[in-house]
């Protein structure tokens, strides 16, 4: 990835699924098989569940279009971990930007054992079986789940945005929704710390707030620190 991050805003998603024979998985699924068997021998909680990746992008109108099909996450750790050497499919996932009455966003580390860990982003996930509504991809409905699941608060406690923010960084496409809480900054963090201490398995370990570019690190992908430095 050396080209910078395209943020384009749209109305609406319009994502379907697809049954398709993807050739990277079956051509190298001796290689990808020994892959996450070595992966899991450092991160065990690691789980060769079904999930959801994505061809053909493209926007018409004021939509975000992608053809999606099902694969396995042995697969999909596979191809992120060699650098996406098949470029004709990408991930591509929901995020949201929890964004507090005084302006800063909020933002999780992931835990020692996810798959990311040290990340620093947005509640989010790879969409799944979960988030299929017949043939549709619900991406709405994976960042409500998502940001239930990581930090503790449902849509009764966030107004979220019509809009969507579709962040693309290579192989990677973020489609961002600005959730925005009635409470302040360290209000919001306290509180979501409480919700985490309260978790048999939670997936963040840390909550950092984010107020301007100065709080950027390393740590908080690419296309992350493109968003928040259009939004700031």
């Amino acid at each position: 990835m050396t080209a910078t991050p395209v943020l384009q805003a749209v109305s609406r998603l319009d994502l379907h699924v697809h049954e398709w024979h993807w050739p990277f998985a079956h051509e190298r699924r001796d290689a990808i098989a020994a892959h996450f068997a070595d992966a899991r021998r450092s991160k065990p909680a690691m789980f060769n569940g079904r999930m959801l990746l994505a061809r053909n992008p493209r926007f018409v109108g004021d939509s975000f279009c992608a053809d999606y099909f099902q694969t396995d996450f042995a697969c999909f750790l596979a191809l992120r971990d060699w650098g996406f050497p098949d470029r004709s499919v990408f991930n591509g996932f929901g995020m949201g930007a929890l964004r507090t009455s005084d302006g800063a966003f909020v933002l999780g580390e992931m835990g020692a054992h996810t798959a990311n860990a040290g990340k620093i982003y947005f509640p989010a996930g790879t969409p799944d079986l979960n988030d299929l509504r017949g043939d549709i991809v619900d991406i709405p409905g994976s960042v409500a789940r998502e940001t239930a699941e990581e930090v503790g608060l449902t849509p009764a406690d966030y107004r979220a945005a019509d809009g969507w923010d579709v962040v693309t960084d290579g192989s990677l496409t973020a489609m961002i929704r600005i959730l925005d809480v009635d409470m302040p900054g360290s209000a919001l963090q306290a509180r979501i710390e409480a919700n985490l201490a309260t978790q048999e398995d939670q997936e963040l370990s840390a909550i950092h707030l984010v107020r301007s570019t100065a709080d950027f690190t390393e740590t908080m992908p690419r296309y992350i620190r493109a968003f928040l430095a259009a939004k700031l």
